[in-house]
């Protein structure tokens, strides 16, 4: 960075003279022609006083007062003298016309612009007319170097560009400082380290930056905790049916005397904790079809408040055990989805409606239409969910109280399931819940 940000100097530096002198031409071509006519004009005039055998003797001691000049001096047999040479002796050639206008009295004025890449000058000729005792002259005048000029701007520009290295070098570690840091963080992230907090106290691009990593590695924090959580309930879930699989069984192998009823008993409750397992494992394994980029979907046109009305009669011998009174309000309504996993979207609804229910308490199953969607509302008189837990609900494995995981069989899956379901559907769902006054779902599903 330090680098690039010099070379950036060195290069500015490098243009800054010849394009302050390409953008000043002109200027400096009026300043220079009008001091050199200046000039001209007053050696013309002192000149009128001197003798011809003089004159060149003159000229010389007037360049020699001036740095700013050089002369050439023809006759009118066209006899130049060059006084004060140019860059050591290298003079601007005067064309032999240029000279027979002067001597004719015309005032001549020649520019030539230089190289403006390079730092040399402009090159400017004025021509003036000259009579000594009768005799016409014809007088040039041009520009010397100023080599101090050029050695002050070029010291100048040095200075500048170490100045402003040092400066770079100075800007780069506020810069740099803040990369570094992110680096050494980014490594601490690969190493499983997500406990990482750096602190911010710019508003530029590299503190966005900043707030962007810290929010990651929060992201990730919370995907670690959420990672270890799910290993760690997964293999709670699954080690409860097998613990008891296996207890049971060692209890029908060591007592082959057990009485029928006991072990009808116990092999009643191996089947119950089999098929238990086995729910979890194909609640698992569809969970992680519906997260993947692989899952099948199969779109159909349906009347979706018909399917409701299966799906309520499909758990009608939970319901009905319970004494529940269920209310239906479908009106008529076709739908483009997934049947089958819309019909498991309402089916976990209900069936958590009734697990949370109490006996002889009401569930309401209604259905509204809009010109673009269609809603779903299932709400029941049950137990509610407290205020803390209604944002975790949707989570996987999670149970609202240990009470109820106890009292009430269930993986804690469904209700994940049946919000990816929804928003792969490019729906929505809600809950609204007060405790002890029931708990509201709504599902809101495109209709196109």
């Amino acid at each position: 960075m330090v680098l690039t940000f010099s070379i950036v100097v060195v290069v500015s530096v490098l243009l800054a003279y010849p394009i302050a002198t390409y953008l000043n031409m002109d200027h400096m071509r009026a300043e220079k022609e009008g001091r050199l006519l200046r000039a001209g004009e007053r050696l013309a005039t002192m000149s009128r006083e001197v003798k011809t055998g003089n004159l060149e003797r003159f000229l010389e001691n007037s360049t020699g007062l001036s740095d700013d000049f050089a002369l050439t001096l023809f006759d009118d047999s066209g006899k130049s003298v060059s006084i004060g040479l140019l860059d050591g002796g290298e003079n601007v050639p005067i064309l032999r016309a240029a000279a027979e206008k002067v001597l004719q009295g015309e005032i001549y004025k020649s520019y030539q612009a230089s190289d403006w890449f390079v730092f040399s000058p402009v090159r400017i000729v004025v021509g003036v007319p000259l009579a000594v005792e009768g005799k016409s002259y014809a007088l040039f005048l041009k520009p010397k170097p100023v080599d101090d000029d050029r050695r002050i701007v070029i010291l100048v520009l040095s200075v500048v560009l170490l100045i402003g290295s040092a400066l770079i070098l100075i800007a780069s570690r506020y810069i740099v400082g803040p990369i570094k840091q992110l680096t050494r963080a980014t490594h601490l992230v690969a190493r499983g380290n997500f406990n990482i907090n750096m602190r911010v106290k710019r508003k530029d691009e590299l503190g966005l930056l900043t707030e962007s990593f810290n929010h990651m590695a929060g992201e990730l924090k919370q995907l670690e905790q959420m990672r270890q959580d799910f290993v760690s309930n997964v293999s709670h879930e699954i080690q409860s049916p097998l613990t008891s699989i296996r207890g049971f069984s060692k209890a029908l192998k060591q007592q082959p005397d057990l009485k029928e009823e006991v072990r009808d008993r116990y092999l009643g409750t191996i089947e119950r904790e089999s098929e238990r397992l086995s729910r979890l494992v194909d609640n698992l394994l569809q969970l992680a079809s519906l997260e993947s980029d692989h899952h099948p979907f199969h779109f159909t046109t349906f009347e979706l408040d018909e399917q409701l009305r299966r799906a309520v009669l499909a758990c009608e011998p939970q319901w009905a055990n319970k004494r529940l009174e269920i209310r239906l309000d479908l009106p008529k309504v076709k739908l483009t989805a997934d049947a089958d996993q819309m019909n498991q979207v309402w089916i976990n609804l209900l069936s958590n409606a009734i697990k949370f229910t109490p006996p002889q308490g009401v569930i309401h199953v209604s259905l509204t239409v809009y010109t673009d969607k269609v809603t779903v509302t299932i709400l029941d008189s049950g137990i509610g969910i407290a205020a803390e837990n209604k944002e975790r609900i949707f989570e996987r494995f999670y149970k609202a109280d240990a009470s109820r995981q106890r009292k009430i069989e269930g993986s804690g899956l469904g209700l994940a399931i049946v919000r990816k379901i929804i928003h792969l559907h490019n729906g929505s769902i809600t809950v609204k819940s007060d405790v002890g006054k029931g708990t509201e779902f709504t599902i809101i599903l495109p209709n196109h």
